[in-house]
């Protein structure tokens, strides 16, 4: 069918390739994201104007989901943190993983394959707090089948290379 484009369920716009000048400036902001333009423009050659443009075309396109400050939770009075997988019932994504985001102290969510469905991080202030999330919380969900705790011992965040 010609001119039929494949609908996009978020309505976030088609991705632009990213010019070597726009992976700068996220490796940039990753660092700091409380860069100033200026000092995002100086750094990268380009006019703080075309900079400005740039930052705003990324977030326009979803490139950018946002700006937030990188926590260390442990300092913050989450000492435990643990990986959890889940089996869910087949279908039951979108359902679960909206159970799932009201969750206190759920970081990051992901749909995954292999041997379970979802992965869960989740960050309590005490293993006593982890089991009574999980235990209470999350294995009430109705359709979930099972969970696997996987504590973590020791964190480390990555600056991915763009």
């Amino acid at each position: 069918m010609r001119g039929e484009q494949m609908a996009n369920p978020d309505d976030t716009p088609p991705a632009r390739p990213l010019d070597p000048i726009d992976r700068d400036i996220l490796r940039m902001l990753r660092a700091d994201g409380r860069a100033s333009i200026r000092s995002v423009a100086e750094r990268v050659h380009v006019s703080r104007a075309n900079a400005y443009a740039r930052i705003n075309r990324l977030i326009d396109d979803g490139v950018i989901r946002g700006f937030s400050a990188r926590v260390d939770q442990e300092r913050a009075g989450q000492g435990s943190s643990a990986y959890i997988t889940l089996k869910i019932v087949q279908n039951s994504w979108r359902t679960v993983r909206e159970q799932l985001r009201q969750l206190p102290g759920a970081a990051h969510i992901a749909l995954v394959s292999g041997d379970f469905d979802v992965l869960l991080l989740v960050h309590t202030e005490d293993n006593r707090s982890l089991r009574e999330l999980v235990l209470t919380r999350i294995q009430a969900i109705p359709e979930v089948l099972s969970t696997r705790t996987l504590l973590v011992f020791e964190e480390t965040d990555l600056d991915t290379e763009l």
